[in-house]
């Protein structure tokens, strides 16, 4: 089984996987948050020094890139050949308004016709390894059976399901009979995403699913950061190397964020994005995170996370709310 971790945009940067990788248990692949490329130019500088070599050593890193220009996709994608990458993955599951509005994330897979043509000229000029993450359709998962045939005609390095449409956005149940269908009849290897929050629900998906190879966790990880070992291994760690492990991640985080970004404004909005989710692993956590929602300097922060550490425990148990 492969473990990947999911690409979320403002959380999964190189500061964020590199301090993951350095403390948990690695991942086996990190994607990136969406690159969206330019026509005057591929990347931007933030982009670019997100991907750089010398920020992901040691990584197996895939660029995630947003379009439904086949020329953008394909001027982004040489200039990550350029930096050594030999792999990437487009994006056809951002359920974002303002993404799907113009046709790309989920918004493309309404645009049949044009996706065939757009995968038709980037497989036609590229070589390097092309993966696709999408969901199963717009609004009816039905729509995911004109979909496949498309996918299937080209040479995948792996298609990657969220088995959710764009309308339900991150609520409901993954649709997993969706899934299971689409597993079956992929011509390449398939990677299941959506809703593993614990130990349990992973077992619960193999139990479904025996011959399943991979899976992308997502908001789960970065709620629980444990949670890939939890599920490789099936077994609890002891509560103090847990909250050992947090500390660790969290000081780590916060203190390269400090070195790179410019005033306590920028380092407190990174922080807190994290802290949105994985506050929730914390015992008795609601008090601390209005603190910290409410903390305008990096002080008034590390006193509120502090007494988080020194006063709560790291439950893991499953149990979400985003």
């Amino acid at each position: 089984m492969k473990y990947y971790l999911a690409p979320m945009e403002g959380i999964t940067t190189y500061i964020y996987r590199n301090a993951y990788h350095s403390i948990f248990l690695p991942m086996d692949k990190y994607f990136t948050p969406f690159l969206v490329p330019k026509q005057k130019k591929s990347l931007s500088k933030r982009e670019i020094n997100d991907i750089l070599p010398e920020h992901n050593q040691n990584l197996f890193v895939v660029p995630q890139l947003l379009t439904n220009q086949a020329e953008d996709f394909i001027r982004a994608a040489q200039t990550l050949m350029e930096y050594g990458y030999e792999e990437i993955n487009l994006n056809l599951g951002c359920p974002s308004g303002t993404v799907v509005s113009k046709g790309k994330g989920a918004g493309f897979l309404v645009h049949p016709t044009e996706l065939e043509r757009f995968l038709d000229e980037v497989f036609s000029k590229l070589t390097l390894r092309i993966s696709i993450k999408t969901r199963i359709g717009m609004e009816d998962p039905e729509e995911f059976g004109a979909l496949l045939p498309i996918f299937n005609r080209y040479p995948l390095e792996e298609l990657i399901i969220h088995p959710r449409v764009r309308e339900d956005y991150y609520k409901n149940p993954p649709n997993l009979p969706a899934f299971g269908k689409a597993a079956e009849e992929s011509k390449y290897p398939t990677c299941y995403n959506g809703n593993i929050f614990s130990a349990e629900d992973f077992e619960a998906l193999l139990e479904k699913f025996p011959m399943l190879s991979s899976v992308m966790l997502g908001r789960g990880s970065i709620a629980n950061p444990d949670l890939h070992r939890q599920c490789k291994e099936q077994k609890p760690l002891e509560q103090k190397k847990k909250k050992e492990q947090f500390l660790q991640f969290h000081t780590l985080v916060c203190g390269n964020y400090q070195e790179i970004l410019c005033g306590e404004r920028n380092v407190l909005f990174k922080m807190k994005e994290i802290w949105s989710y994985m506050i929730q692993s914390f015992s008795n956590y609601e008090p601390y995170a209005k603190k910290i929602k409410k903390a305008e300097t990096l002080g008034h922060y590390e006193t509120v996370v502090n007494a988080l550490f020194r006063e709560q425990e790291v439950t893991n148990d499953g149990r979400f709310s985003f």
